[in-house]
């Protein structure tokens, strides 16, 4: 009797990265036709809708989720195939790509990653859980947070100006943060420009704001930025892209398996998607997420 052909699931942004999420899916598609794989090839018509396609796919026993686009879509992928054991594949399509750098998928070659795709190599990593959703890579809970607040309510410009836009209009006005932490059931007040906690150690398109977090050790890194004049922000935000922020003296770094972050008027993003105002307790889950590596 024939060998049944292998079934996964394409789900597309077809709008990340301005337009290549679409031109990835085909490339991968020809890709996988070229293998003999059979795909469902899906888009959901907004987040909502593409969450269900996601949950479904997982119900149905599928071999392989596989979403095409940025870390938003990885995001949500991950929402449907956490703790199930069904692999998380990825076609990376977007702007900042976090995830495609922790695991070494190509990011500007689609039909490379499809290929790893259909090798189906697979690795078992953590997730950070903040009530009932996942994040992989940083929770931004500070001034990055109101910039991405801000640059969400924007318009105009389009793509990654909007980003730079929003961080000069904020900068104007911001002023340190009075923080409550518990860390691991521990209590700390500080002052900061920003908390983020990392399960990986970059975001926003390689900021290695988490610098040395590793994404299968079973820990949250938790970094705090403590006060400092504009100018030096501005002065330390190229550091982030190497990692050598770390050595600044207002920087501080605990890894926990645990972490309560409150401070009045923030709206915590992860995965570059907003998730809730503070208060928010975070908890590694470890090895909750398998993934095509």
């Amino acid at each position: 009797m024939p060998v049944p052909a292998r079934e996964i699931a394409l789900l597309t942004n077809p709008t990340a990265g301005r337009g290549r999420g679409r031109r990835a899916r085909e490339a991968a598609l020809a890709t996988f036709d070229e293998a003999g794989l059979r795909v469902r090839d899906l888009q959901g018509a907004d987040s909502t809708g593409a969450l269900a396609l996601a949950h479904q796919c997982v119900a149905d026993g599928i071999e392989a989720l596989v979403v095409c686009g940025g870390d938003g879509m990885v995001h949500l992928g991950a929402q449907a195939t956490a703790g199930s054991g069904v692999p998380l594949g990825i076609i990376p399509a977007g702007t900042g790509n976090d995830v495609a750098r922790y695991l070494g998928l190509p990011r500007t070659d689609p039909g490379a990653a499809a290929r790893i795709v259909n090798r189906g190599d697979t690795r078992v990593i953590d997730l950070a859980r903040c009530g009932d959703r996942y994040f992989v890579t940083v929770l931004a809970a500070g001034f990055d947070a109101v910039v991405n607040e801000r640059a969400n309510q924007m318009t105009w410009p389009k793509g990654q100006m909007r980003y730079n836009l929003a961080t000069l209009l904020e900068l104007r006005t911001f002023n340190p943060l009075d923080y409550e932490l518990h860390l691991d059931g521990q209590r700390h007040q500080v002052d900061a420009m920003l908390v983020a906690v990392g399960n990986g150690p970059s975001f926003g398109g390689g900021l290695r704001i988490t610098e040395g977090a590793l994404i299968d050790d079973g820990l949250l890194d938790v970094v705090v930025i403590r006060p400092m004049s504009k100018p030096r922000l501005v002065r330390t935000y190229p550091k982030l892209f190497k990692g050598t922020h770390t050595t600044i003296a207002e920087y501080e770094h605990h890894r926990v398996s645990a972490v309560t972050v409150d401070t009045p008027g923030i709206v915590a993003y992860a995965d570059g998607e907003r998730i809730a105002p503070l208060p928010l307790t975070i908890k590694i889950a470890p090895a909750a997420l398998t993934v095509i590596a």
